[in-house]
């Protein structure tokens, strides 16, 4: 999930900047903040559970 969201979060990043559309490139760089987030909770939970 955390992969898809980044690439989603890349993309309207990048359309976002192409277009000039600073609102957009913003909302893109919080989705791939929220995946990385996600994806680093993840870890943290797996090395708990060792």
């Amino acid at each position: 999930m955390s992969t898809s969201s980044k690439l989603k979060g890349k993309v309207k990043e990048t359309v976002g900047r192409a277009v000039g559309n600073k609102r957009l490139e913003a909302e893109g760089r919080t989705e791939q903040t929220k995946a990385s987030l996600k994806q680093a909770g993840r870890n943290i939970m797996d090395v708990l559970k060792r």
